[in-house]
């Protein structure tokens, strides 16, 4: 008992004397701040977490996001044991301890272990390939955390076996909400001290805490703690005492990891874009972070070849000047060259036609005859068995060049080099290729042209083949539909998408497969039609199927508020909707859908209706008089009918209204329908639009004369067009 005492009195003390930034840790989902992109309401891991279906997790983002607390709420929310582990500390036999209880857990209470491994990139590759087998088999599920890229720090069975989430730096907007927590919180925060913080102080702390949540709350402590109260008892934080705070932004940097390579990597695209600010931004991050020169001028060394090249030779002599001028003064005079080397890189010209060794080497890997031809060879030796013989002395010619082979005689038309007409290799591009055609057209052969080529997870098996499954009983004509809609649709893992249905999920398989993290939104159209399609979920886990709901305003403005869409496509029907209903329809969608969300929607109407396709397949010669009157008087029917219910003049012109911009694919599509009894019903069963057509008509018999003239063509083909209209386009601003 007094053991228990003493611990708890233990934890009383720890949690008051705990910096803020621990004190202030979210407790629950709905207390985090930032990473909405991954923990917004719809998203996988949010619903992961509601459901206690937490798999096999890497977070991966820099210090201060997130990654720990995410790791503690999932421990707040889960009913499995959950354990914690630091690499730092931890060796092979707390690995072998924490597996031996997890074993324990299982076996008598069949209770799952969650193990949590903060900077789980610290463990070496034996420590994690201790952890594997029980990660494979289950006795583990493993959440690590880690300020490192997973898939190079990680153990790749382990990456396999996992979800990798990348967590980003908070926004200004959440670093401001955790400022006003803090001081308004009684219990963890500063809410029973009268503290004023100015505007300018809490733009200062926010600005220079670049995105890390424990670093402003850091420096909000210390102006707290260190600032003395006025006569009237308050504490004033203005910009000086923030300045002194927090007098500086870190640099995140590393010299053997993630953000190592990220910024020589935005250095070298920056000189490869010609931005010399940027080079001037990124080169100086690289220097307060204390980068070695000589790494930085050897990548430019590179960039001078690989990216100007021969478009400036003397790019890669300044550089190398540079490079010793350096060698000789060093810092802090040697900041000149550095910036004049980076500085001209990216302002002079470019021109990657080097690449072109790459080409050749590839060749000389995997060509079959690589023989140098007999006229190349060396003539000292073998004179007698005709090498040298025929070889043309470029220099008895004018201009010191005359057309012949050079390369072996299969690869003659082989291109590896491309002058761009850039700079000093563009001003003799012209002269080159003139040679090239030359020598090909003295050799007469034909030129072969060789051109230079230049939140991730498992898959889930179970819904890609239940998806090529519902692919291939739809035909290739659907299939080729399916593919015609979503066509360069570039999807991210953690995409929304609200899939106009209609009666079938056919249009939604795509979407299914694309964005797992993020997903997909049924609207259907009719409360029968809906209980069907429910039924068909039914087979997946709840994390995994998809939200339905009604195609209809009312439905779809009452989804839930933190849902809104990336993508938004289908098919619709015009027909079946009128102008005000489609109006109503689209603001409620829009109303849903972010900036720059995507459309794609599939409109397909008859170009003429069954009237013309008797028409045209009957024989002018086999009509009476008045068959042909009847079928005449029933296509100016059908015209009128195809008009009035072809819709889209309202429908592009809520869209532009709303915001979107549109372009339009058009295509015809021929088919052919089968006389059968299965066309008649779709045509002529009482209550249907056809049905109702004929109805029109000024004879009284009319649906008994169009199935006498059906019946001439029985077992036979209609031929039919059907017109396509794919609306692609791009919510750029809400007119709402």
């Amino acid at each position: 008992m007094a053991n228990d005492l003493f611990a708890f009195n233990a934890a009383q003390a720890r949690q008051q004397n705990a910096p803020l930034a621990d004190r202030l840790r979210p407790t629950s989902i709905d207390e985090f701040l930032g990473q909405a992109a991954i923990i917004s309401e719809g998203r996988l891991l949010r619903r992961a977490i509601a459901a206690d279906r937490v798999g096999n997790l890497l977070l991966h983002g820099p210090p201060g996001v997130g990654k720990t607390t995410l790791a503690r709420i999932i421990a707040a929310n889960t009913r499995a044991h959950f354990s914690n582990l630091n690499a730092v500390l931890a060796g092979v036999k707390d690995l072998r301890d924490e597996v031996s209880s997890a074993n324990k857990r299982l076996e008598s209470h069949r209770l799952r272990t969650i193990l949590f491994v903060d900077e789980v990139h610290r463990f070496n590759s034996a420590q994690q390939d201790a952890l594997l087998p029980w990660v494979e088999n289950g006795t583990l599920t493993l959440i690590g955390a880690t300020t490192e890229n997973p898939y190079f720090e990680v153990n790749k069975a382990l990456v396999s076996r996992s979800r990798v989430f990348r967590l980003q730096p908070l926004e200004k907007k959440d670093l401001h909400k955790l400022l006003a927590r803090a001081l308004n919180n009684p219990e963890k925060g500063y809410g029973n001290l009268p503290i004023k913080l100015t505007n300018e102080a809490a733009n200062h702390l926010v600005n220079v805490a670049n995105g890390d949540a424990r670093s402003l709350l850091n420096a909000l402590e210390l102006a707290v703690e260190s600032t003395d109260k006025d006569q009237n008892g308050v504490i004033n934080i203005d910009l000086s005492i923030a300045e002194e705070s927090i007098q500086e932004r870190a640099v995140l940097y590393d010299k053997q990891g993630q953000v190592h390579f990220d910024t020589i990597s935005a250095f070298i695209k920056s000189l490869r874009g010609s931005d010399p600010d940027a080079a001037l931004f990124w080169l100086s991050r690289m220097i307060e972070a204390g980068e070695n020169p000589r790494f930085i001028f050897r990548r430019m060394l590179i960039a001078a070849g690989e990216d100007i090249g021969l478009a400036d030779p003397q790019a890669i002599v300044i550089v190398e000047s540079c490079a010793a001028a350096f060698e000789r003064i060093g810092f802090p005079e040697g900041i000149y060259p550095l910036a004049q080397a980076a500085l001209y890189l990216a302002s002079t010209e470019k021109s990657n036609s080097l690449l072109g060794i790459f080409e050749a080497r590839k060749v000389v890997k995997e060509a079959y005859s690589q023989e140098v031809p007999i006229h190349l060879r060396d003539a000292h030796r073998d004179a007698a068995f005709g090498d040298g013989v025929d070889y043309l002395y470029p220099h008895a010619f004018l201009d010191n060049w005359v057309s012949q082979q050079y390369l072996p005689n299969n690869l003659q038309g082989e291109v590896f080099w491309n002058p761009t007409s850039h700079g000093w290799e563009g001003e003799r591009r012209h002269l080159i290729l003139e040679r090239r055609s030359a020598q090909l057209a003295a050799i007469g052969e034909a030129a072969l042209e060789n051109p230079l080529i230049v939140s991730n997870g498992p898959a889930d098996p179970v819904m890609d083949r239940w998806v090529q499954r519902q692919i291939a009983q739809k035909g290739d004509r659907n299939k080729k539909l399916l593919e015609r809609l979503w066509l360069g649709v570039k999807w991210q893992r953690h995409d929304r998408v609200l899939v106009l249905a209609g009666g079938t999920i056919f249009w939604a398989l795509k979407p299914l497969q694309s964005v797992p993290e993020g997903g997909v939104t049924l609207a259907i159209d009719t409360k029968e039609n809906k209980k069907r399609v429910v039924s068909e979920f039914e087979i997946f886990d709840s994390i995994n199927r998809p939200k339905i709901c009604l195609l209809s305003p009312d439905s779809i403005s009452n989804l839930p508020e933190e849902i809104n869409f990336e993508w938004v496509g289908g098919r619709i029907n015009l027909n079946q909707l009128s102008v005000e209903y489609i109006e109503k329809l689209w603001l409620a969608i829009t109303q849903k859908c972010t900036i720059n969300c995507g459309l794609r929607v599939l409109i397909s109407y008859p170009e003429f209706g069954p009237a013309k396709s008797l028409m045209n397949a009957l024989d002018n010669k086999s009509l009476t008089t008045f068959e042909k009157d009847f079928l005449q008087e029933m296509i100016e029917l059908e015209n009128i009918f195809l008009e009035f219910t072809n819709k889209q003049e309202p429908l592009l012109r809520k869209l532009d209204n709303l915001g979107w911009q549109l372009e339009i694919q058009e295509w015809k599509e021929p088919i052919e329908l089968q006389v059968s009894n299965q066309l008649e019903r779709r045509w002529l069963e009482e209550g249907r639009p056809y049905w109702k057509l004929l109805g029109k008509s000024k004879h009284g018999d009319a649906l008994e004369r169009f199935l006498n003239l059906l019946n001439k063509v029985d077992n036979s083909k209609l031929c039919q067009n059907l017109i396509h209209k794919n609306l692609i386009g791009t919510l750029k601003s809400f007119k709402i």
